[in-house]
């Protein structure tokens, strides 16, 4: 696959791909949204993006795959399927994200966190910072979407799919995009 035209065909043809103006999870407002589970209830376009993260650190010397629920932790399974190793999975208790389900990591233990769509990078932070609690430690961060606006990341981040999507705080709205009403379609509250 690899291209990123062939990728973006995939992702406009599974309809993921949405405009309007919408309130992302992070709370930020967008012209462009994606919907994840056009992507996740897809397994070819799911397995061609997640065969882009698992080429992109194959070489890595790592012990597990981790995603936060919801959409990580299908992108976790994927991944660590198709590099042969066992998929970690980080939910939210009282929260706050941690391994639960009596879930335990080997000390020093090396992960890659993958997610689904990247906008502020919360949810990886939040993984990461669950992770290291757990003892274990983050080589990297990958995700399905990627559109950041040139964060800079703790550790590498690959992005299968990146798009220049702005994003915008609710009180900095430009005047076109406050013209259209708003929906949520994210998964947590800002």
């Amino acid at each position: 696959m690899s291209s990123a035209a062939s990728l973006g065909e995939l992702l406009e043809s599974s309809g993921a791909i949405l405009h309007g103006h919408f309130i992302l999870t992070s709370g930020r407002h967008s012209d462009v949204y994606f919907e994840k589970f056009r992507v996740l209830e897809n397994p070819a376009v799911l397995s061609a993006l997640c065969a882009e993260i698992a080429e992109r650190h194959r070489d890595l010397s790592l012990d597990f795959i981790a995603g936060p629920t919801t959409g990580g932790i299908i992108i976790a399974f994927e991944v660590a399927r198709q590099l042969g190793l066992p998929a970690v999975y980080i939910e939210t208790e009282d929260g706050k994200k941690t391994l639960r389900r009596n879930k335990t990591l080997p000390a020093g233990a090396v992960g890659l966190i993958v997610d689904d769509v990247l906008t502020t990078g919360r949810s990886l932070i939040e993984s990461r910072e669950a992770i290291e609690a757990a003892g274990g430690n983050v080589a990297a961060y990958a995700v399905l979407i990627d559109r950041s606006q040139n964060a800079e990341w703790d550790r590498p981040l690959f992005g299968a799919y990146r798009v220049e999507a702005v994003s915008y705080a609710a009180d900095d709205l430009p005047d076109w995009l406050a013209a259209i009403p708003a929906v949520k379609p994210g998964t947590r509250a800002a």
